[in-house]
């Protein structure tokens, strides 16, 4: 059993337009669970900008550590997940509680996606933002800001927050990505895969290739036929196989890797 193997406990932290329930981590909690080791969820906001999800995380990490009697925890985070948790380890300071942070599919280099969106004037009007904030609010965020995150994830804005927040040498950093081989893997990203095909070249269909690279270690989840894993799936949200890989028997590996490592 993991449990007796694994050193530290694990929170699962969510990125945009999420929410840490059944729904989306799909199968993935549960399937740790069973493998023994001591899961816990982020409890972050779905659209509140990097700090103040940060701060939300920093609560969740210091109650599993209170719970588990713990020195540290292992975090695994989803797309924006990953920066709001390299936020909690440099700008808040939280590198001795962190034994590492495993980023899936986060845009550690911006989005291009978010440079397109933000650049549109109509996306700024008093109509527009009264829309957005609506929709937000029904996530039951405790803090919703979605337009603060069109601030903080365009290129040039995390171009300084890389500079601002390096990696601590105390914390394992890695990282992965899936990636949709055709447009028609997963028509939900149908647009937004061809857009990033075109700019950017290889992507999930919503985080390119290029800008989800970050650590000591990077590793591709690839399907096991002619097709692809899009952003959304890589969290088991069909919890289904994908393309031919059962995917909550990949965040196994990933923590058998971490515990290989001692963690």
């Amino acid at each position: 059993m993991l449990e007796k193997e694994l050193k530290y406990p694990v929170i699962l932290v969510h990125g945009i337009g999420a929410k840490d329930n059944k729904l989306f981590w799909g199968r993935i909690p549960e399937v740790l669970r069973h493998a023994g080791v001591k899961i816990f969820l982020g409890n972050t906001d779905s659209w509140a900008g990097i700090e103040s999800n940060a701060l939300a995380l920093r609560d969740s990490v210091n109650n599993v550590l209170e719970i588990c009697n713990a020195a540290k925890v292992n975090l695994i985070a989803h797309s924006k997940g990953g920066i709001d948790s390299r936020f909690l380890i440099s700008t808040l300071g939280y590198a001795p509680k962190i034994a590492s942070l495993t980023t899936i599919s986060s845009p550690h280099l911006g989005s291009e996606i978010v440079d397109f969106i933000s650049d549109k004037k109509y996306i700024h009007t008093k109509l527009a933002k009264k829309i957005t904030y609506s929709l937000a609010k029904l996530y039951r965020d405790k803090k919703p800001d979605p337009y603060k995150i069109l601030e903080d994830l365009t290129t040039k804005r995390m171009l300084e927050f890389n500079q601002n927040n390096p990696d601590d040498l105390g914390v394992y950093y890695c990282s992965y990505h899936s990636l949709m081989k055709s447009k028609f893997d997963d028509f939900s990203h149908f647009i937004t895969y061809d857009f990033l095909k075109k700019k950017v070249g290889e992507n999930d269909g919503i985080v390119s290739l290029k800008s989800s690279k970050w650590g000591e270690d990077f590793k591709l989840i690839e399907g096991k036929n002619r097709g692809g894993i899009s952003h959304s799936e890589i969290v088991d949200i069909k919890r289904t196989k994908i393309s031919g890989v059962d995917i909550p028997q990949e965040y196994l590996k990933i923590v058998r890797e971490l515990k290989n490592r001692g963690f």
